[in-house]
Formats: structure tokens, sequence, C-alpha cells
């Protein structure tokens, strides 16, 4: 499986890194944002390091997608949000700014308006709390 050492999700992919994991596959890696636009914002990894969509296999994104579906299951059960907004960026003209392939999954309420990249990190006890609970919605 193809990984680079300078890449932040390869290395959490690789378990080098720490993240607050929700749902692992063979080909690939749920956890929360570290820098949430709101809670419970959740980013599916390709674990094989593919820069962007014109790079990834077929394969890997059909995965990604298919979890998408039950990360939102999980979302809905803990977080009960009004909407979702999943955003997938390629290059760094369409936003993108981690450059390993990856997809946010980011909870939204009615009259909060929100940015995709939160400037602020995330409290890491509530942090490790939602992941807790959107890894037993899951189960």
């Amino acid at each position: 499986m193809h990984q680079l050492d300078d890449c932040i999700f390869c290395q959490i992919a690789q378990g080098n890194a720490p993240a607050y994991k929700i749902h692992e596959d063979e080909l690939t890696l749920t956890f929360l944002d570290i820098f949430p636009a709101t809670a419970g914002h959740l980013l599916i990894i390709t674990k094989e390091h593919f820069t962007d969509i014109f790079e990834a296999r077929p394969e890997a994104l059909a995965r990604v997608a298919s979890n998408s579906v039950l990360m939102t299951k999980a979302l809905e059960k803990v977080i009960a949000p009004d909407g979702l907004g999943i955003y997938q960026f390629n290059r760094a003209c369409a936003g993108q700014t981690v450059f390993h392939y990856h997809m946010h999954l980011i909870p939204q309420f009615e009259g909060k308006d929100i940015g995709i990249h939160s400037k602020q990190a995330g409290d890491p006890e509530q942090l490790a709390a939602m992941a807790e609970q959107l890894k037993a919605a899951i189960q």
C-alpha cells in the first residue's frame, strides 16, 4: 500500500499519529477532525495515499462513499443534526489543505452559519467523548 512519510493522514492510518478514530476497515479510516467546524465533524480517508480524486482508485472511493452512509447514521443517532454537509476538495485552488484524499462530513444546524474548517482546535475531552459516542452508535 502506497503511503508517504510526511503525510499526516498516512501517519494516522499507520497508527503513528494520534486520532479520535471512529471506524476502520481495510481501505478506509474515519476519525474526528481536530479542527471541527461543528461537533461531530468527521473525516473519512483512504488508507492508501492518493493526493486527490485524480489519483484515487475507484474501489477506495466507493468504500469512502459507502462508509459515509454508515457514519451519517451514527451522526443522526448521536447528534441529530438538522442537515449534513458532505465536502470533498481536490487541489489547492478548490480548497484542499491536506493533500491526501478525504471526505468531510459536517453536521449542520438551523441558524448556525459555519465554515468548513475551524481556526481553533477542538477540546480533547470533548473530542474523545464524541468519538466514543459515535463508535457506540455504529455497533
